[in-house]
């Protein structure tokens, strides 16, 4: 981690042990409390629990113009990039998404979605609905590998983060406390249940916590139309596509809404929080983030309201790209960030479990 971004952090975070006025604004502040110093691996953990609510900076007398100059929610966003692209493989391209995340985005997914188009010409001789344009072996060989492949760095890359935190066995009580902490969206709550300042400034919203429970709920059912595909398909034998009253279209048609107005709202309060207060060169990578997975929801829905019609042709291989796009750039894009702010909030109810003790 690059020791200016360390010290620095270390600076603001002894100020904020020092002062404790945020303490009860979400579970970073306690978490410094419960430390005398303030290591490499201390600072990690500490950034990756902050839910970037910046309820801490408006209400903090030490920002600047003060000399003490501080600047939470904007150094904890420096140190999560470190964090995360220290872990990532390969980390020289990690960067270059996070420099050009609209543009990479954008172009790998007209990329495969032209490669796909150009598969579609190559028709199997037999199959109904998707299959007559691609066939059912060709999707497995092109998606397996591209879902597993990304999970498995991202497992290495979480299994590095927690050993550089000093995160020891995992018990099930921290598992549970945490699963009820990310239902109920707890730290974009603030200590006063009002909400965060991430858009409004001085002003309490829960705008970003509803869309936030939105993106994450939509995004669970749609995997759950997948998984229900899949079992009807291997299962019973009944292939895609399926009717308006089975699991996969009672799963995937309202998640499929839920997750474009969830990453629509994101994206719109992104456009309007104050972007001093994050890391501004990963901001197109956040943003491209936010507007791919948007586009892979509407393009479902799009591919489900013309399944029967002439333009599945073209439908069909830019749903797949962008879904195709969104796997190879997992371990890259900002969905990664849930999967260290899982660990962060394990880590973090286990000190709360083990100082009650």
């Amino acid at each position: 981690m690059s020791s200016d971004y360390l010290n620095e952090a270390q600076r603001q975070l002894e100020i904020c042990n020092a002062c404790r006025y945020c303490e009860g604004y979400c579970s970073v502040f306690p978490a410094i409390a419960r430390n005398q110093s303030f290591t490499e691996g201390t600072i990690s953990q500490l950034a990756n629990l902050c839910h970037d609510c910046r309820g801490c900076y408006y209400a903090c007398q030490y920002i600047e113009p003060h000399e003490f100059n501080l600047n939470i929610p904007k150094v904890m966003s420096e140190i999560r990039y470190e964090t995360w692209k220290r872990h990532s493989w390969p980390r020289g391209f990690s960067s270059l998404y996070d420099r050009s995340g609209v543009m990479i985005g954008g172009l790998v997914t007209l990329t495969i979605a032209l490669l796909l188009y150009l598969a579609l010409n190559i028709r199997p001789e037999s199959g109904e609905g998707f299959y007559a344009f691609i066939s059912h072996g060709t999707m497995l060989a092109i998606f397996i590998p591209s879902f597993i492949g990304p999970l498995i760095i991202v497992y290495l890359s979480i299994q590095r983060y927690w050993i550089s935190i000093g995160g020891g066995k995992v018990h099930m009580v921290d598992i549970l406390s945490t699963c009820k902490s990310i239902v109920a969206m707890q730290n974009l709550a603030g200590g006063h249940g009002d909400g965060c300042n991430f858009e409004k400034k001085d002003e309490y919203t829960n705008a970003r916590k509803w869309f936030h429970q939105a993106t994450v709920l939509g995004f669970l059912m749609c995997f759950a139309s997948t998984c229900s595909g899949t079992i009807l398909h291997y299962g019973f034998d009944l292939e895609a596509p399926y009717g308006l009253f089975s699991l996969p279209k009672l799963f995937g048609v309202p998640g499929g809404i839920i997750l474009c107005l969830g990453t629509g709202g994101l994206a719109w309060l992104k456009l309007r929080a104050d972007t001093h207060l994050g890391r501004k060169a990963t901001w197109g990578g956040e943003m491209a983030f936010v507007l791919l997975l948007f586009f892979v929801s509407a393009t479902g829905l799009l591919l489900y309201a013309f399944t029967n019609s002439s333009a599945v042709e073209i439908l069909l291989p830019i749903h797949l790209g962008s879904v195709l796009c969104f796997f190879l750039l997992l371990p890259y894009s900002k969905m990664v960030h849930g999967f260290y702010r899982i660990a962060a909030l394990i880590k973090d109810s286990s000190e709360i479990r083990q100082t009650a003790d």
